[in-house]
């Protein structure tokens, strides 16, 4: 298959990579600089280039903020019969734009973050297809996800951002907060440095993805959430009460052993 990439960052290449030995792959970025380190992969420079490759795939891997625009450029430079994609972490407009676009589609969410999977072993790892989307592009994103040895789930694009609201928004925030109330120490605990990665690695990632992720229409209903039980917990702190505070622990354990 002939499968064009928009977007030559971290997914991109990771995407460049490892779809390249089975298809004819080529991408386009419009910062030209960012394809001298792609491999075994045809690198267009314009979007005249990716006419003339006539993929039959486009996976659209630019920025969240940028990737409806991205493909309202690419659009005019597709045949009808090419089916489109994105890999966006947040899907709000995203079903509107597909059902106008004429042109067959799928929408997936891989689920693995090159700041913290290890990219030769992602049986660990999550991705998303989206239940919509055309049947053979489904098809194929399965396989080939199934090839990188994630787990695959399939979601509703409403579905997906509830999800998308609770895994990544409850983490992001919690790491976040855990930043602002940061001051330097000489013997951090094992488990303050713990965090410390963590928040590290979070606050890694692009601007424009985590201030995304945090506007999904779903993320203040689940940090509401982290408020009151901060709320709860202090209130037992400051009382010093003992039976609170054991049931408020046996409740977390239960949640975590859920």
């Amino acid at each position: 298959m002939r499968i064009c990439i928009v977007g030559a960052g971290k997914m991109g290449t990771i995407l460049s990579d490892s779809l390249c030995l089975q298809h004819e792959v080529a991408i386009y970025d419009r910062e030209v600089q960012r394809l001298q380190y792609v491999f075994n992969t045809r690198r267009l420079m314009s979007l005249d280039e990716i006419k003339d490759f006539n993929p039959e795939l486009l996976i659209n891997a630019v920025t969240l903020k940028y990737t409806i625009s991205t493909f309202e450029e690419v659009l005019p430079y597709l045949s009808p019969r090419c089916m489109i994609s994105d890999i966006a972490s947040v899907k709000t407009g995203l079903k509107e734009f597909y059902a106008n676009a004429g042109h067959p589609y799928v929408s997936t969410h891989p689920m693995f973050g090159p700041t913290f999977a290890n990219l030769r072993d992602l049986r660990r790892n999550h991705a998303i297809i989206i239940a919509e989307g055309d049947h053979l592009g489904k098809v194929f994103f399965k396989d080939f996800y199934s090839t990188l040895g994630l787990n695959i789930h399939e979601y509703t694009f409403q579905g997906h951002d509830e999800t998308i609201a609770y895994s990544l928004s409850i983490p992001f925030v919690s790491s976040m907060v855990f930043a602002a109330c940061m001051k330097p120490q000489d013997a951090p605990g094992t488990t303050f440095s713990k965090h410390f990665d963590v928040a590290k690695g979070v606050l890694s990632e692009d601007d424009f993805l985590l201030s995304e992720i945090l506007f999904n229409p779903y993320t203040p209903e689940q940090v509401e959430r982290i408020h009151e039980q901060l709320g709860l917990l202090l209130d037992i702190i400051k009382a010093k009460d003992s039976a609170k505070m054991k049931s408020f622990l046996s409740q977390l354990r239960e949640n975590i052993a859920k």
